[in-house]
């Protein structure tokens, strides 16, 4: 397949290619360099990207449902308003990523590394993240509604507002993660660290917090 002059195989070398709307349905993508590539508004539903280089790519509204990202380099690329829907990304590098408004539910997350990334506003509704890294990541706003949390690092994470609506947190660290306002009805969220988090203003209405360590160090009982 060619695309705007540029040959889309395995392992090719598109580093900064102009992709932008290409269909790339059900493309072979397999350990493909993109970085800095331009694939805004693309077509990449159930294309395989795995371990692709995406480094700094522009991904702006690109479809990507369905499709395969696991060990995939997404660091600093922008996914504002993609659609990750039912994707795969386990074990993917997405630090520092734009995904702001952002689809991704039902999203395959696991072990994904997240760290500064921006996720305000995104839907994360019955993603799995177990393990994932979400350090000081942005959740503003964000939907997380019956996702799986469990073991996620959201330490100095931002989740104000954010909906997290009977996720399941169990052993998770929220240790000063700010969750001003935020939707923890039904939660689990036994044995959660949350030293220092903000929880002004949120819900916990039958929320789960048996053994949680609360803001103040101590553990509810």
């Amino acid at each position: 397949m060619e695309v705007n002059g540029s040959k889309i195989e395995p392992g090719a070398n598109l580093e900064g290619a102009n992709l932008e709307g290409a269909n790339l349905t059900n493309a072979n993508l397999d350990d493909v360099k993109l970085w800095d590539a331009n694939l805004k508004g693309a077509d990449l539903t159930n294309a395989n990207l795995w371990g692709a280089n995406l480094w700094g790519a522009n991904l702006t509204r690109a479809n990507l449902e369905g499709a395969n990202l696991t060990n995939a380099n997404l660091s600093v690329a922008n996914l504002s308003v993609a659609n990750l829907s039912v994707a795969n990304l386990e074990g993917a590098n997405l630090t520092n990523a734009n995904l702001d408004g952002a689809k991704l539910t039902r999203a395959n997350m696991r072990r994904a590394n997240l760290e500064g990334a921006n996720l305000e506003g995104a839907n994360l509704t019955n993603a799995y993240l177990w393990g994932a890294n979400l350090e000081g990541a942005n959740l503003e706003g964000a939907n997380l509604e019956g996702a799986n949390l469990e073991g996620v690092n959201l330490t100095n994470a931002y989740l104000c507002g954010a909906n997290l609506l009977g996720v399941r947190l169990w052993g998770a660290t929220l240790a000063s993660a700010n969750l001003t306002r935020a939707n923890l009805t039904r939660a689990e969220l036994e044995g959660v660290n949350l030293t220092g988090a903000k929880l002004a203003n949120a819900y916990l209405r039958d929320a789960n917090l048996t053994d949680a360590i609360m803001p103040d160090g101590t553990i509810h009982d």
